[in-house]
């Protein structure tokens, strides 16, 4: 490792990350401003391009300081969602502008300012703090399909034996204040396409029709009755949405042929994707078989529940975040899903990064005091950790 005559200023970093418009997949050379502040410090950087037919190419950066293990990676992304109405903006999304001891820009608090702190927080530290590797997975595709980014990189890496040992996802996952909350799991999420055929005809004469919307009220009616469960210890009760019913028909005297819903459940460690998905086909055999027609359905799981059960790394994390803010973090597993979701296979996987409540929203923005401070917190979470390697 080289030690800069300066520590990295992570507001610098942020800013100049914010100007590159890197809105889902286009990376705009943000990839090479983290190079180009890695490099220096002795971090062997990667590009990891991905590609799948029907999907958008992804770069990617895995940057790795150190050989030996254990090896502490932070995860996160340089992808942006787009910005929305620009007019909805009181500054330019991309200017990186600072007002009222504010950063503004798209990327801001999802993610590029945790990114920004990560590597302030190791331009800190000296060779001999460092017993072990810390590595950055960085991927292009997180507010994406998240087909050619986390998933592949973790994948490749595994393939070529190399392994990481625990990893900080930089999320925003503070809600009021910076240290009030940190993730140790998610819900996972199963979306549902489902398709009710009938026989579509006139509706004076219904006789001669089968309307496939009553059958597609009574699959709904049932699914939306059962509780899936109460929430337990560390997870809330899981929930199921019906987020859109469409028939598609503009004419009053027409029976459709088929009926449509989408659905989506949140769901916590008492279920599986799988178990979620036979249930409902479940439900719908039943109702078919009461009154006849037939249907179609289709699901795809995001993400499976995963738990990182609260322990020595945990408590190492909460312990910096305390350190250096004052704060006494919730563990929580609210929220959303993220790319942790396919770092936990491989090792235990927390999430920390600055509040969130301008994410993905016109002049989103963190407080200068709260990157410099998430920096502070990130450079005590190294220290403690090749202090004292948890396990």
């Amino acid at each position: 490792m080289t030690k800069p005559a300066a520590p990295y200023d992570p507001v610098e970093i942020a800013a100049e990350l914010i100007r590159c418009p890197s809105v889902t997949p286009e990376d705009k050379g943000a990839l090479g401003v983290l190079e180009r502040y890695l490099a220096p410090l002795g971090f062997s950087c990667e590009r990891m391009p991905f590609s799948e037919t029907g999907t958008p190419d992804v770069d990617n950066l895995y940057a790795r300081l150190g050989s030996d293990g254990p090896n502490f990676c932070f995860a996160g992304h340089t992808d942006v969602v787009p910005v929305g109405e620009a007019s909805a903006w009181s500054v330019d999304p991309f200017a990186a502008e600072i007002k009222a001891g504010r950063l503004f820009g798209r990327g801001t608090a999802d993610m590029k300012g945790a990114i920004a702190c990560f590597i302030a927080a190791v331009s800190r530290l000296s060779p001999e703090d460092i017993k072990g590797s810390v590595s950055l997975l960085i991927t292009g595709d997180e507010e994406g399909p998240s087909v050619n980014g986390t998933v592949k990189m973790l994948k490749a890496l595994d393939a070529r034996g190399e392994t990481l040992s625990h990893c900080v996802v930089g999320e925003p996952t503070c809600v009021k204040a910076l240290g009030d909350m940190i993730k140790i799991g998610r819900r996972g999420s199963i979306n549902g396409w489902l398709t009710v055929r009938g026989v579509q005809g006139h509706v004076a004469y219904p006789h001669l029709a089968d309307n496939p919307v009553p059958r597609l009220l009574e699959m709904l009616r049932r699914l939306d009755a059962r509780v899936l469960d109460e929430g337990n210890d560390h997870f809330q009760p899981s929930n199921l949405e019906i987020t859109s019913v469409d028939v598609g028909n503009p004419t009053t005297n027409l029976i459709p042929g088929s009926a449509r819903a989408q659905i989506n459940i949140r769901f916590n460690d008492e279920h599986t994707g799988a178990s979620l998905d036979e249930w409902m086909r479940g439900v719908f055999d039943a109702v078919t078989a009461e009154t006849g027609g037939t249907y179609e359905f289709e699901t795809k799981i995001s993400g499976e529940a995963f738990l990182t059960e609260p322990g020595d790394f945990s408590s190492l994390v909460a312990d910096a975040v305390a350190k250096a803010t004052g704060e006494t973090p919730e563990l929580s597993t609210s929220g959303g899903t993220s790319d942790a979701r396919f770092i936990r296979a491989y090792a235990p996987v927390v999430e920390f990064g600055l509040p969130n409540a301008t994410m993905h929203k016109a002049d989103e923005n963190a407080l200068v005091d709260d990157i410099s401070r998430l920096a502070d917190v990130y450079e005590a979470i190294l220290r403690g950790y090749f202090a004292v390697q948890p396990d």
